[in-house]
């Protein structure tokens, strides 16, 4: 009898452990899945089905896969609370001794719990109003409460997540560490229940340094700093910060950024990063330097599926770099030139922190992502020029074999339905046959037939795992964007961004000194913010500040986004750094020696594009 009770309570834990790690996953997997196929079957009905003579209506296929887009980001949440895979700003946390260090993260964990309770209770604030006064989707024709529902699910699942991360945490402390802890959060909250009069400024700007400094990740500083401002200052109803929070993601651009990154992950996975270099290594191989000259080649085209910095450099650094050091390159040259050669993953489109700087300045993503294309090129053409120098310095030769034809005939072959991505998806788009989203859906379904079915390196049972990461990748930016939601619309309703304007050209109406004040600044931004935070929180700042001076919206963006590649690669953030770090298993530290001359050739590009909007405004002005 005890023997079947202890049996009986085993099963019921492992029920509960597998719940625990797998819960939100399935969920994850099915919604990304079904979004991205439900875009590609709206492409096909639009053109091949339409054709045929078929005129019935799917004109909810798009709010459907809205809905699940919505579902899955805010789902995520906890997953990435779990993992601990929010993006922060850890630069004081690093410095701090581990008793402090143990309190700190008591601290995080209150203050996340506190936001994510706040979003609940709102949420279901909105689930209220909706059972008394529905209202219903344009297209499913379905009450609004069931989107809605998301906001209570989503959030408090990142409370009970946030609460087991608190016990595992409390399991390392004493019972002094834990009223540290509550004793730092008081005074946070001080202000406010003390009633302090400050500017709306002030409490957004504040709060938001603080929380930073505290190693709060971004996403929920942006939230926070919004929930102390509304608590001090009585700006919005704080009703409207769930509401926000919905619609400022409940947008079709921002759908683009899961399907890319998911696509790149399967194009990574299946085979296309090796076969790409196959190519390149073939072309220039043979010149001094050639592997290192192929790996840049490749990072240009991979990025063309990616759209991502760290995807491009983990995709094509783990290939590349125990080559380059096999073949007697230095190690730390290898992984220096992967992280910079990887930045170009944010130039060369699609790039995700266009998609962002083009949602957060209502511009057009196609003249964006076209923008992007000569600034890509040039950086990538500086990096050849350092690597063809170092490679005469150094003796790194490349390989003694002459070229053929037909093995080169062979590998474009074999390689044929990787290149054939960026024909996809850039030429869909300036070609007008589906939008950046539809391109991005299209690119994820196309990364899934040729991983799986085609070169079948992708085995069905790698596809969930692939799915989810995927989905918790993208609802770090999507959360951010829609945290961020919350304290743009405060600012707007305070003229803030119109105050800084003013403010910054009263200092010199001189454009070359602004932007190279605007340069500085995000270069320092650079390196401790991660570059979608940036965008979404000085887009609207800055590009008022710009506008006033003449500068094309367009061209503001490929500066803003190539000051925050170059952050790609500079310490403490540096993300592409601490990939290619981890690739050769040595510290960021001993590689910046190796970093100094590549990054010097991407400054002299930002310059060059900085002051000469040709190079950025050239191809989109062909698309009028």
């Amino acid at each position: 009898m005890e023997r079947t009770i202890e049996l009986k309570s085993r099963t019921f834990w492992d029920i509960l452990c597998l719940l625990d790690n797998h819960l939100e996953k399935a969920f994850l997997a099915a919604g990304l899945f079904a979004s991205f196929t439900l875009l590609t079957i709206q492409v096909v009905y639009r053109y091949v089905v339409i054709k045929l003579g078929v005129s019935a209506s799917i004109s909810w296929v798009e709010e459907l896969a809205r809905f699940l887009f919505i579902w899955i980001s805010y789902l995520a949440v906890p997953v990435a609370v779990k993992n601990d895979s929010m993006v922060k700003i850890d630069v004081v946390y690093g410095l701090l001794p581990e008793r402090l260090k143990a309190v700190n993260r008591l601290i995080v964990d209150i203050l996340v719990a506190i936001l994510a309770v706040v979003l609940y209770y709102e949420g279901t604030g909105m689930i209220s109003q909706q059972m008394v006064y529905p209202t219903y989707t344009a297209g499913l024709r379905i009450p609004y409460m069931i989107p809605y529902l998301i906001l209570p699910i989503g959030f408090g699942l990142t409370v009970l997540r946030v609460a087991q991360s608190f016990v595992r945490h409390m399991r390392k402390c004493k019972i002094i560490d834990l009223a540290a802890a509550a004793v730092v959060v008081a005074i946070v909250f001080l202000p406010v229940l003390l009633g302090m009069q400050f500017p709306v400024a002030l409490w957004i700007f504040g709060y938001f340094f603080v929380f930073l400094v505290l190693s709060v990740p971004i996403a929920f500083s942006l939230g926070l700093a919004s929930v102390m401002t509304i608590l001090g200052t009585g700006v919005l109803p704080m009703g409207y910060t769930a509401n926000i929070a919905f619609n400022g993601v409940n947008s079709v651009p921002i759908m683009a950024i899961p399907f890319f990154i998911v696509a790149g992950n399967l194009m990574g996975a299946g085979g296309l990063s090796r076969r790409l270099l196959s190519v390149a290594d073939e072309i220039l191989g043979r010149f001094p330097g050639g592997l290192a000259l192929a790996t840049i080649a490749t990072c240009v085209v991979f990025a063309a599926m990616s759209g991502s910095g760290p995807a491009t450099v983990a995709a094509i650094g783990g290939l590349t770099i125990p080559a380059m050091i096999e073949r007697g390159y230095d190690k730390k040259f290898a992984a220096a030139i992967v992280a910079c050669a990887g930045a170009i993953g944010v130039l060369i489109p699609p790039s995700n922190p266009f998609v962002i700087y083009a949602i957060s300045s209502s511009t057009s993503i196609g003249k964006v992502f076209m923008a992007g294309i000569v600034p890509g090129l040039l950086v990538a053409a500086a990096l050849m020029v350092i690597t063809v120098y170092l490679a005469h310095k150094h003796g790194w030769k490349g390989e003694q074999c002459r070229f053929s034809a037909k093995r080169f005939a062979s590998l474009i072959w074999d390689a044929k339905w990787a290149l054939f991505v960026p024909i996809l998806v850039l030429g869909g788009i300036y070609l007008g046959i589906f939008t950046p989203t539809e391109a991005a859906a299209v690119a994820a379904f196309y990364g899934l037939i040729v991983g799986v079915f085609i070169y079948k390196e992708i085995k069905p049972k790698e596809l969930t795992e692939c799915f989810a990461e995927s989905c918790v990748t993208s609802s770090v930016v999507i959360v951010l964007i829609g945290m961020a939601a919350i304290l743009c619309n405060i600012m707007t309703l305070q003229k803030i961004p119109v105050i800084v304007a003013e403010y910054i050209t009263s200092i010199s109406d001189n454009r070359i000194i602004i932007l190279l004040l605007i340069n500085i600044m995000l270069l320092i931004t650079g390196t401790f913010m991660e570059a979608a935070a940036a965008i979404v929180v000085l887009t609207p700042i800055l590009l008022p500040v710009v506008t006033l001076l003449g500068v094309d919206p367009i061209h503001f963006g490929v500066i803003m986004v190539l000051n925050l590649a170059i952050g790609f690669v500079t310490p403490p953030v540096g993300v592409n750094l601490f990939v290619a770090s981890g690739i050769i298993k040595t510290s960021i530290k001993d590689m910046m020696k190796s970093v100094i001359l590549p990054l010097m050739a991407m400054i002299v590009v930002l310059i060059l594009v900085t002051y000469i909007p040709a190079f950025s405004l050239w191809l989109p002005g062909m698309m009028k």
